[in-house]
């Protein structure tokens, strides 16, 4: 990673866009190298112009920030943070399983803000106070589920040695792209492996593949 941290801004308003570039270019170590009002767009401007990280609203046109999310991931090795009004729930679980590193909303302060876009970029987690709770809460009523649930139980004989490689990487917090790039092999072979594991394992998300991964 080069020594500035290289960001970009995906929101269908101008208004947006501008106050947040605005924000970033308080930190000199910050640099705004595009902007995007939907997420073909977001996709395009993350593949051209690589950047470090990106902020991405979720309810933009044509193409919202959830797709936006999982194909940058998938197909780049930005990282991304959602920024957004939205707080539910379902969303926040949503985004993080597309892949997401970071789920702030837009009343998070400048300063907060610049400090999240270094903690993503250093390969960290951000989840905005306002929504950890309920977050956390459903995460464990999940992993009570699944820890009380003999049927969902992981059968590592069934899975091939690049299956478990693959798991083992899901649970690490890798996307498809930097798999591939790890294991060296195509990103095609690498959804292929991750499909056998939802069929074999019987998991409907990311979340779940990788919480199974993280089991010894």
């Amino acid at each position: 990673m080069s020594e500035n941290v290289r960001v970009a801004i995906a929101d269908d308003h101008e208004a947006i866009r501008s106050g947040v570039a605005a924000i970033l270019a308080t930190d000199p170590s910050l640099e705004v190298v595009g902007e995007a009002e939907n997420g073909f767009d977001a996709l395009a401007l993350c593949v051209r112009h690589r950047p470090d990280v990106v902020l991405v609203d979720l309810r933009m046109p044509h193409s919202d920030g959830i797709w936006a999310t999982e194909r940058i991931t998938a197909e780049t090795a930005t990282r991304v943070i959602v920024l957004t009004t939205f707080d539910s729930d379902e969303l926040i679980m949503r985004a993080l399983e597309a892949g997401a590193h970071g789920y702030l909303l837009k009343t998070t302060r400048g300063g907060e803000l610049i400090q999240a876009v270094h903690h993503v970029a250093e390969e960290r987690h951000v989840i905005d106070p306002a929504v950890a709770g309920g977050l956390i809460e459903r995460l464990n009523e999940a992993g009570r589920s699944w820890s009380t649930s003999e049927e969902n139980a992981l059968d590592r004989a069934a899975l091939t040695a690049r299956e478990a490689e693959v798991l083992g990487l899901i649970a690490q917090g890798l996307s498809n792209q930097a798999i591939a790039d790890r294991l060296g092999i195509g990103i095609t072979t690498v959804k292929t492996h991750v499909g056998s594991l939802y069929a074999k394992t019987g998991t409907t998300s990311r979340v779940q593949l990788g919480r199974l991964g993280a089991v010894r």
